[in-house]
């Protein structure tokens, strides 16, 4: 990509655009102070003090009517400061051009509202624009960290990241060029449809590979070791990991679609805006979708490459590698060894330890002896079912029954099995027999009583039915522990798996869960007539909205 002009056009004091040729660029966003991690980090505790405010502050007020045009005045803006920077998030009804136009004056609320949210998407590309190049030009484009490792090595831990720039840098200036018509944003969504469809399958590629780049990275010789520690310690990277910058393009496309769903709930019903975010809705999902798939394919075939290197069976073997198995839950419980009686409390050999190995499709019963696992039973997960027992005293805390209907010999086998813990033996439950009833309801059943939580701190997932979850992320509430565990569906996506509860808050206003609810169920509907829409049209018409833009012409 050659660029042989320079635009440039201040949008706000902190942000600065300046495209100019590929060989002189340094840093396109050259006022922007801060990097995409912290403006993202940002990002997202703003929204969790905003949803704060209306939960709180506004606990007799309909989520609805809050910051409507009826006259209700809305909770104030909020204009966090960035971490380790004197700076805060600029808004759009903030700008010079915008505060001197008098549009503020003429607009309805929310519309401004709707503007907000365009530009949001629009500043945060910037920045996310700007952490990439700084990851080619002090990382990528190193002399002395190019010098610690071999050719393969550099193409394995930086993969197409060049790639993914150049579509960065497409979109970033169609972007810049819409707002550079008109301080008054018309819409952004056409353009993220367009971008999309026809430059961000470079994603995918990308995030498949990071597999490859967290072995490189955690198997680099000593001399990349140090450099590496070098050069995270300049103040360019403001004390952030290198490895927070590998990670970027999937955190990028993953919050890309989440700033579109917020632009599609603000979005008038049937309206051109709307449409064209069902478009790029659509076109996002399809791409986080598959690289969520390439990862968790690459990812559970080496795991039960893994496993099965560990298993001994006494007599018929089961074969374990498939393309249609995976990994949900494995761990120590203690199986009872008889019935409850007093002379059996007594016995030694109450308590058995056993290893459980449960995928999707089948579960393994196995003994632990030394690095390998004999295997002692096994039973097709559909045939499974379990029963909770009532705690009595100590020694019964935390047991429920499993039955095996038809196990590895074709017979019926019963077990009864301890847990460490009331979370442990609750998770083992959910896992073991999914269609059990969950406390509460899913977000399927579009019940707005249901309990939410909004998570407060982003959580990685340890254990295979964990859930990870990130800053303001809403969900909600399926199972809750009194030993600290939630169980949780998240709204924007479907996903569900355990969570600690020290990450999350609940949401108290029942109208502020009806909204998020509502709109989650809009996001999905919109999802599923965007799969039939989509399949009618195609980049030609993203093409057609960008008629004039720069790129469409290059």
């Amino acid at each position: 990509l050659k660029l042989n002009y320079s635009i440039g056009f201040v949008v706000s004091n902190q942000f600065h655009f300046t495209m100019t040729s590929r060989s002189d660029r340094i840093l396109t966003c050259s006022n922007s102070a801060f990097l995409y991690q912290e403006y993202r980090d940002t990002s997202k505790q703003q929204e969790i003090e905003q949803r704060r405010q209306r939960d709180n502050l506004f606990p007799g007020v309909k989520a609805g009517t809050v910051g409507t045009d009826s006259g209700v005045m809305s909770p104030p803006v909020l204009q966090l400061q960035l971490r380790n920077s004197a700076q805060s998030l600029t808004l759009w009804q903030n700008l010079e051009a915008v505060q001197a136009s008098g549009l503020l004056t003429q607009l309805l609320h929310k519309e401004i509202i709707m503007q907000e949210a365009m530009f949001e998407l629009v500043t945060s590309e910037a920045s996310y624009y700007k952490s990439l190049e700084i990851l080619e030009t002090h990382f990528l484009r190193n002399p002395v960290l190019v010098n610690t490792l071999s050719q393969s090595d550099m193409h394995f831990l930086f993969s197409n990241i060049e790639e993914v720039m150049k579509a960065s840098e497409r979109f970033l200036m169609d972007l810049e060029h819409r707002i550079e018509k008109s301080i008054l944003i018309p819409d952004v969504c056409d353009i993220v449809y367009y971008h999309a469809a026809k430059h961000f399958n470079v994603f995918i590629t990308y995030v498949i590979n990071q597999a490859y780049q967290e072995k490189n990275y955690r198997h680099g010789n000593q001399q990349f070791r140090d450099t590496m520690a070098t050069l995270e310690n300049y103040p360019c990277v403001k004390g952030l990991s290198f490895t927070s910058f590998l990670i970027l393009p999937f955190q990028r496309i993953t919050r890309l679609k989440l700033l579109v769903q917020n632009i599609l709930k603000k979005a008038e019903e049937n309206s051109e805006r709307e449409a064209n975010a069902i478009k790029a809705h659509h076109e996002l999902e399809k791409i986080v979708k598959e690289c969520n798939e390439g990862v968790r394919k690459m990812s559970r075939t080496e795991e039960l490459i893994s496993i099965e290197k560990t298993l001994e069976f006494k007599s018929k073997s089961v074969p374990i590698i498939s393309h249609s198995r995976w990994l949900l839950k494995k761990g120590d419980v203690q199986q009872m060894g008889g019935p409850k009686s007093t002379r059996t409390m007594r016995s030694r050999k109450l308590y058995q330890p056993v290893y459980l190995f449960l995928f999707n499709n089948l579960l393994l019963v196995t003994k632990r002896s030394g690095d390998k696992f004999q295997v002692i039973d096994s039973c097709t997960r559909a045939m499974l079912r379990t029963e909770d027992l009532e705690d009595q005293g100590q020694q019964l805390a935390n047991v429920f029954n499993l039955k095996l209907l038809e196990n590895q010999d074709e017979r019926e086998v019963n077990y009864m099995l301890k847990t460490s813990s009331m979370s442990d033996k609750l998770r083992w439950i959910c896992a073991l027999t999914p269609n059990r009833r969950t406390r509460f309801m899913s977000t399927s059943a579009h019940q707005p009583d249901s309990p939410q939580v909004q998570c407060i701190q982003s959580y990685s997932a340890q254990e295979p039915d964990e859930l990870s979850t990130e800053m303001a992320d809403v969900l909600n509430l399926l199972e809750r522990t009194d030993d600290g565990w939630m169980m949780g569906e998240r709204l924007h996506d479907g996903e569900r798996g355990w969570f600690p509860s020290r990450v999350a808050e609940e949401i108290q206003n029942k109208e502020v869960r009806a909204q998020n609810l509502r709109e989650a169920i809009r996001i999905q509907q919109a999802h599923e007539g965007g799969l039939h829409a989509g399949a009618k049209s195609g980049v030609r018409a993203g093409r057609h909205a960008l008629k004039g833009s720069i790129f469409s012409k290059s």
